[in-house]
């Protein structure tokens, strides 16, 4: 993830608070939808951007989970991810992302 994002969602999180947000990734590996899950979860691994050390704990999903499919319209869907869904992982995805929810400490307060 990178600083601008990880500036940005620090700011959401400090003025709407961190049980009011939830982010939805879209990255194309499990390996990078880990790490972005884990920023924003336990805090930046890397040590480099505005979650370092900051456990968030924020709900965090990838956008081919199917609790997220369900929440969008059909024609919304397929108009914006049905074709990634040809090329990347839905099932390691969502896996690799829920890994790194489960680890959460809840929402910071």
């Amino acid at each position: 993830m990178d600083l601008q994002s990880q500036a940005a969602i620090a700011r959401l999180a400090e003025l709407h608070g961190p049980a009011d947000l939830v982010v939805i990734l879209g990255a194309p590996d499990p390996e990078s939808a880990e790490i972005a899950a884990e920023t924003v979860v336990l805090g930046d691994p890397a040590c480099a951007g505005a979650l370092a050390e900051v456990q968030l704990g924020l709900d965090v999903y990838h956008i081919l989970d199917d609790r997220i499919r369900r929440l969008l319209p059909p024609d919304v869907w397929e108009a914006q991810i049905g074709v990634m869904t040809d090329v990347l992982d839905g099932v390691e995805l969502p896996a690799a992302v829920e890994g790194m929810r489960v680890q959460s400490p809840g929402p910071a307060t």
